[in-house]
């Protein structure tokens, strides 16, 4: 499993040891309100974790946990997955922090790095993301790391705005 770092941030595949720090960021209802729309139970981050460990057995690649390099607190979590969770579709980055980690920068940090392992490590050809249509600061990151919106789809039993990058765009927004 593939640990990444940043400037401030070591991104470690999420694990059973990340329970408290996701228990924090998922039972925020204000952080989750355009993700599910809920709160996460204590039971739902457990089987999460689960399941998360499982795609990344399965893939080599889903979500990893934000940890602050500097303390080890966890800030956040972020993903390289499948839309629909599907192979057959393209791969999609996201990504979610806690309300007291917002307006810090760790979003596109985290964001650009990830992007770098799916272009690099994973030869993506293309990297989508979607959020809720009125979670513009989401948006506002898809952006920044020079995605382009696409349009409105249903992805995870939603509508969303989606965002995309491909190979040649991210090499020349990196460059």
């Amino acid at each position: 499993m593939t640990v990444l770092t940043t400037e401030r941030l070591r991104l470690e595949p999420m694990n059973a040891a990340h329970y408290e720090g996701l228990r924090t960021l998922n039972s925020d209802p204000v952080v989750m309100r355009y993700i599910t729309g809920a709160a996460e139970t204590p039971e739902e981050t457990r089987a999460v974790i689960e399941r998360v460990q499982g795609r990344w057995q399965r893939f080599g690649y889903s979500w990893w946990s934000f940890l602050d390099r500097e303390t080890g607190e966890l800030v956040g979590a972020g993903c390289i997955q499948n839309l629909g969770h599907d192979p057959a579709n393209p791969h999609e980055i996201g990504w979610r922090l806690r309300q007291d980690q917002w307006g810090k920068g760790y979003a596109i940090e985290a964001a650009r790095r990830m992007a770098r392992f799916a272009f690099e490590e994973l030869d993506a050809p293309l990297l989508c993301a979607v959020c809720d249509p009125e979670n513009a600061a989401s948006a506002r990151v898809m952006q920044k790391l020079g995605m382009r919106y696409k349009g409105v789809e249903t992805w995870h039993e939603r509508e969303v705005s989606v965002y995309q990058i491909d190979r040649a765009g991210w090499r020349q927004g990196a460059a």
